[in-house]
């Protein structure tokens, strides 16, 4: 059950930024156009337009081979803390500014916007906690190989 747990939550990331990295594709010059009006981030609005939606994709691979998923699963909750903090930024300071994310989340005001990423921070933390292997079969297991072996 908790293997099934965190598919789906690894999947609704999946979906996530896949969805939001192929909205900010679908039109580069209208995201590079909101970022810089960004006060803070105005001068490399070019570089993060680019950058950003390749590393949505970079995650959103990591997160598909079982291999890399614990990496993409840290990946993708460091992700959303920081664009938690870029939403707490905008709201203190230029929350007249639209929001740049792409999609149906344009959509949101940044108190909504604030929620959708808290929770899926924490579902990235309960997916991380999900997938971390369990420490005590990890050890009675090395303890049973090393008991045989010897």
């Amino acid at each position: 059950m908790k293997k099934r747990i965190a598919d789906i939550i690894s999947g609704l990331l999946i979906l996530l930024f896949a969805y939001t990295a192929f909205s900010k594709l679908a039109d580069p010059l209208h995201f590079q156009a909101v970022l810089s009006q960004m006060l803070l981030i105005k001068h490399i609005a070019g570089f993060i337009s680019f950058a950003l939606p390749v590393t949505e994709l970079i995650v959103c691979a990591l997160l598909l081979i079982p291999n890399t998923r614990i990496s993409g699963l840290y990946s993708s909750f460091g992700l959303l803390v920081v664009f938690t903090l870029y939403v707490g930024y905008m709201i203190l300071f230029d929350s007249h500014l639209p929001c740049s994310c792409g999609g149906v989340l344009q959509k949101l005001n940044w108190t909504q916007h604030l929620i959708f990423n808290v929770v899926f921070i924490a579902l990235s933390l309960v997916d991380i906690k999900l997938y971390q292997p369990n420490k005590k079969y990890c050890c009675n297991a090395t303890a049973a190989r090393t008991a045989t072996a010897g």
